[in-house]
């Protein structure tokens, strides 16, 4: 009889000092669901987290946060363009074509996915083509943005000069500006090109 007396104050004390505080504990949000129950929490934005993934190296995560950004957001050109620019990074250059294309049909007046797709493309030995894409991005862009006018200027070059080095064509990196911007930095030549 003497445990359950002991058992019963503690159980009332601990009553009165939660009643005079007006709650348990500061991160105290009730009991556990029941089995089964499904948790809803505050999803984090993909793509954000997929940026800063890309900012970080880390391309098949991004690429699987994009993935996830485009099942809760749908596949808009922000997407899109971001899984193509992952898919690149990754050296993934055909899927990264077909994604960056559909990015492009999606939103015609979208200078960054065309300017991806255009770096995709050089990577890929098309400077004919990538001309076309890094002019539209140029002309979309409104000629604002230096590196999309060095693509271009470099696919020209590549285009009418058959003897022009396309070695150092292959130092393009993306770097994410802004909402659904994407700028391609090219590594500086050394004294040896």
């Amino acid at each position: 009889m003497a445990p359950r007396f002991i058992v019963l104050l503690a159980s009332l004390a601990l009553l009165a000092s939660c009643q005079a505080r007006g709650q348990l504990n500061e991160g105290f949000e009730g009991p556990p669901p029941p089995p089964g129950t499904p948790i809803v929490r505050e999803a984090v934005d993909g793509l954000i987290v997929g940026h800063r993934l890309m900012a970080a190296g880390e391309y098949e995560l991004a690429l699987s946060a994009y993935y996830r950004a485009g099942s809760e957001q749908g596949l808009t050109m922000d997407v899109l363009s971001a899984i193509g620019s992952a898919n690149l990074k990754l050296g993934r250059l055909y899927q990264a074509e077909d994604v960056l294309r559909r990015a492009v049909a999606e939103d015609d007046a979208f200078a960054p996915a065309y300017n991806n797709l255009g770096v995709v493309l050089m990577e890929l030995n098309e400077p004919g083509e990538a001309k076309i894409f890094f002019k539209t991005a140029f002309a979309i862009d409104g000629g604002i943005s230096p590196e999309i006018r060095e693509n271009l200027n470099r696919a020209i070059a590549l285009t009418e000069n058959p003897a022009y080095d396309a070695s150092n064509n292959n130092g393009y990196e993306l770097v994410r500006r802004g909402k659904g911007r994407y700028l391609l930095l090219s590594t500086p030549p050394t004294e040896e090109q």
